[in-house]
């Protein structure tokens, strides 16, 4: 959590407590204790068992399963539904990126910075294809993945220092490397209008990426939509080939659509 927020007499910490608890829970997990709540977002017990009363009591969590352990609940799924609902770009970028999906047999995810990482949100899968394991709810770092360095590209001064600060040198992130990388991606994103991390210093040797920023203006800054897929089956040359092109053209229809200006590759960051 970012100290000099704390500080300020407007920050609610029992809110941002409380959120933080929500935001520990992953996609592979079968549910969780206040234990491991606890060693996962750092606070201590007693104040996780206050939390995770309070958003069961209020439907944000449930025990419907395992009295023992907790899981998402109603009242979250369905504030995730609203949001989803609000935002009319992810609407009308799915039959896109599912197209391109099948076109391609890549897996297209739309990707959002959550703190100090990247947050798979959406995914459109190949039909007939398998694909990638990478599931909504899971978490990508900023250093090492194409959508991570496409974010700190595109990101503007402040939201880049803050994404900084909060990835907190998570995997190597060093302010010195995450200026690298935000050059490189936007040298990338100026000269071809997508990125694509080395595969070297990629964070899982089995996954290929290429990534687009597209501005959500609904959200106040940028998203990521990106196609992955193993190795063998999205070498280097197949994304600056195919697949990159491919994936800038359907973010530009989805900016035409939008009734947005030019792209992040048509000017300056």
């Amino acid at each position: 959590m970012d100290g000099d927020l704390e500080k300020d007499r407007r920050f609610a910490t029992t809110l941002a407590r409380g959120l933080s608890v929500l935001r520990a829970f992953r996609p592979s997990d079968d549910g969780l204790g206040n234990a491991e709540i606890s060693d996962r977002t750092g606070l201590p017990k007693s104040t996780v068992s206050r939390l995770t009363f309070t958003l069961q009591s209020l439907g944000y969590l449930t025990h419907a399963r395992r009295h023992d352990r907790y899981r998402p609940g109603p009242a979250l799924l369905a504030l995730g539904n609203l949001a989803s609902a609000s935002l009319s770009f992810v609407d009308l970028s799915g039959p896109l990126m599912q197209r391109l999906a099948d076109e391609t047999g890549t897996l297209s995810l739309l990707l959002v910075r959550d703190a100090g990482r990247m947050l798979i949100v959406k995914t459109w899968r190949p039909r007939g294809v398998a694909s990638l394991w990478l599931e909504v709810g899971h978490r990508l770092p900023f250093h090492g993945s194409s959508s991570g360095h496409a974010m700190l590209a595109a990101l503007t001064e402040d939201g880049f220092a803050q994404a900084v600060r909060e990835a907190d040198g998570d995997r190597g992130l060093t302010p010195a490397q995450a200026n690298a990388d935000r050059q490189s991606a936007h040298n990338q994103i100026m000269t071809l209008g997508y990125v694509i991390t080395d595969p070297e210093s990629y964070f899982a040797a089995n996954i290929h990426a290429v990534a687009v920023p597209f501005l959500a203006r609904e959200l106040g800054e940028p998203v990521i939509f990106t196609c992955g897929a193993m190795p063998e089956a999205l070498p280097v040359v197949r994304m600056q080939g195919e697949v990159g092109p491919k994936l800038l053209r359907c973010v530009r229809d989805l900016e035409r659509m939008m009734g947005h200006g030019g792209g992040f590759g048509s000017q300056d960051l």
